[in-house]
């Protein structure tokens, strides 16, 4: 299958450098990894360390008929990144590999300001995998994990490239449900370990709790105003779950590379969609000022 990797970032190499060992890869970075990934090929380390073959380029074009194109770049670059394509073939799919909310609908409008939206598939995906990404050409892995894809058609095709891949593909009936899942943890984990200096178990400290559940209730306010409930103790799991994780949170990593964060499209995005429904989220909109500060610190720094 030709592949498309959207965003070399931590999770795009990651995934480019596994799909790799079966099928054609090219993969879009900055100039300074596609350099190095040239040169030395894009290497792997961490859980699993091996030296993978991939075409880096710093612009994509064109994307031929039937490709797929995996979408890993910040949200916030989705627009940038889609307009510069100037030709999506005829039943390509692209695959929105992200977190927060909303990605896949600015996708769908770049496409759709173009003519006929059929021309492209636009499906939703979650990963499960941690990585960070450690200096051009080489990317370490942290977290072995699966990959949630809509089940709308071609998702079956796509979960089962990813699992020949060794990236676990699973179908998900419930793709917002399991979008709003992974925000709520992001939610929290995200800026209070930017925030605290820690690593993503670190926020198992007890003595975090209270904040964590005032971040948590806001989400499950606004997840159940769009039609999205849970039965789950998110506060427990953030312990259980994500306590032994010796990873680094993607906000964080932003923040120390003086990189502008997915705050907006996270905790930010909570805020927006709570107003719109008459819920006020103090706590969430808290967190955006500090990180957006932090943020402004951190690029007149550098």
């Amino acid at each position: 299958m030709t592949v498309f990797v959207l965003g070399a970032g931590a999770i795009g190499s990651l995934y480019a450098a596994k799909l790799a060992a079966r099928h054609d890869v090219t993969v879009l970075a900055r100039p300074d990894h596609a350099e190095r990934i040239a040169r030395d090929g894009l290497r792997v380390v961490g859980v699993e360390a091996w030296t993978a073959r991939v075409r880096a380029v710093t612009a994509v074009r064109a994307i031929p008929p039937g490709a797929v194109a995996l979408l890993t770049t910040k949200v916030n670059d989705n627009e940038s990144t889609i307009a510069a394509i100037e030709d999506v073939g005829a039943g390509t799919t692209i695959v929105c590999v992200q977190n927060g909310l909303g990605g896949e609908d600015i996708v769908r409008r770049v496409l759709d300001s173009r003519g006929p939206s059929e021309r492209a598939t636009v499906l939703r995906a979650v990963t499960q995998f941690g990585a960070i990404f450690q200096e051009p050409g080489v990317v370490d892995f942290k977290v072995a994990g699966f990959t949630l894809v809509e089940s709308r058609e071609p998702g079956a095709a796509i979960a089962a490239m990813l699992t020949e891949s060794g990236l676990e593909g699973r179908l998900s009936d419930d793709i917002q449900k399991d979008v709003w899942r992974k925000l709520i943890f992001n939610c929290v984990i995200n800026p209070i370990t930017s925030i605290t200096g820690g690593h993503v178990g670190s926020i198992a400290d007890p003595g975090l709790d209270p904040l964590k559940q005032l971040v948590i209730d806001e989400c499950l306010a606004v997840a159940a105003a769009a039609g999205v409930t849970f039965d789950v103790d998110f506060l427990a799991a953030l312990t259980t779950v994500f306590g032994p994780s010796r990873n680094i949170a993607s906000m964080r990593q932003d923040l120390l590379r003086g990189k502008t964060t997915e705050i907006d499209f996270m905790n930010g995005a909570v805020v927006d969609l709570g107003r719109r429904h008459g819920i006020d989220c103090p706590v969430n909109a808290a967190l955006v000022s500090i990180i957006k500060t932090l943020e402004r610190r951190k690029i007149a720094s550098l």
